[in-house]
């Protein structure tokens, strides 16, 4: 095994390319989605109805007032770059406004392709990361097959078994998870019981624990106390941030963090993040 991170190249390039542009895009996630009232949203919205704030160019009319208009959750929203594929590339730059009849399988092909970028960027991390030429090979023939299979047309999209593709990938992220952590952690070294997969974490104080390394996939840390806490090789898998206070915190080797769980978290300028991670411009605003 290698004592550094093994070459790899990606079919997408890198994970800025699965950063969003909506300026190529035609509001999907302001109109595929839906959402019920609640501390995120303001109102309610049935899937595939535009927002009413959506602008007749498909901009979002109140979107320098969203947080304070009781919209956080379109500011934590990501869709890892599927929006402008969807539109540019499997509809060829004509709108579902232009072309009425291809609305619902736009729609249904958008929730499709974000699942299969969400898997991308995970699997970009892996190959980026790890030390183990068997990850490094399989994370380039599943990112070769996504890619291929994002760059085919609607019909392949909406008929691809994404389910079986998406166990597959989760077999090679926890398989990388583990190799990562374990160089964090000797056998025999204690960690704190609480610090597992899943975990309710919700508004506990975990300064001061030793945290590099936990596996805290899928585990619940809203508003959850982390500030100036080191969370390299941390798995934040599906981990909700929610109003989690992360000042001071180092993000920096957190493996599978993504933007919106970062959108969601109250940071500042002290907050350490990966390079493919923007800071949310609502952290300036405190």
């Amino acid at each position: 095994m290698s004592s550094t991170p093994l070459p790899f190249t990606s079919a997408i390039g890198s994970r800025a390319e699965l950063r969003a542009d909506c300026s190529n895009c035609f509001a999907l996630c302001c109109t595929a989605l839906g959402f019920s009232r609640s501390a995120d949203f303001a109102e309610d919205k049935a899937v595939g109805a535009p927002c009413r704030h959506l602008g007749s160019d498909h901009s979002c009319t109140v979107h320098d007032s969203l947080r304070s208009r009781g919209f956080r959750g379109c500011t934590v929203f990501d869709c890892f770059g599927a929006g402008q594929a969807v539109s540019q590339r499997l509809f060829g730059g004509v709108g579902w406004c232009d072309r009425p009849d291809t609305r619902q399988s736009m729609f249904a092909a958008f929730t499709t392709v974000k699942l299969l970028h969400e898997m991308l960027w995970y699997l970009a991390e892996v190959g980026e990361r790890t030390y183990d030429s068997n990850h490094v090979d399989e994370a380039r023939s599943l990112t070769n097959m996504i890619t291929a299979l994002t760059a085919s047309g609607p019909e392949e999209v909406l008929a691809a078994d994404v389910e079986s593709l998406h166990s597959t990938v989760r077999v090679l992220l926890m398989d990388f998870s583990e190799e990562i952590r374990s160089r964090y952690f000797a056998e025999g070294d204690h960690q704190d019981a609480r610090l597992t997969p899943g975990a309710d974490l919700a508004e506990i104080d975990l300064r001061g624990l030793p945290l590099c390394g936990a596996d805290l996939r899928g585990a619940c840390l809203i508003a959850a106390d982390l500030r100036h806490c080191d969370l390299t090789g941390v798995d934040l898998l599906g981990a909700d941030l929610r109003d989690a206070r992360v000042e001071g915190a180092d993000f920096s080797g957190a493996l599978f963090l993504t933007q919106s769980q970062v959108n969601s978290a109250q940071g500042d300028e002290r907050t350490r993040l990966p390079a493919e991670i923007g800071r949310p411009r609502h952290w300036n605003a405190k």
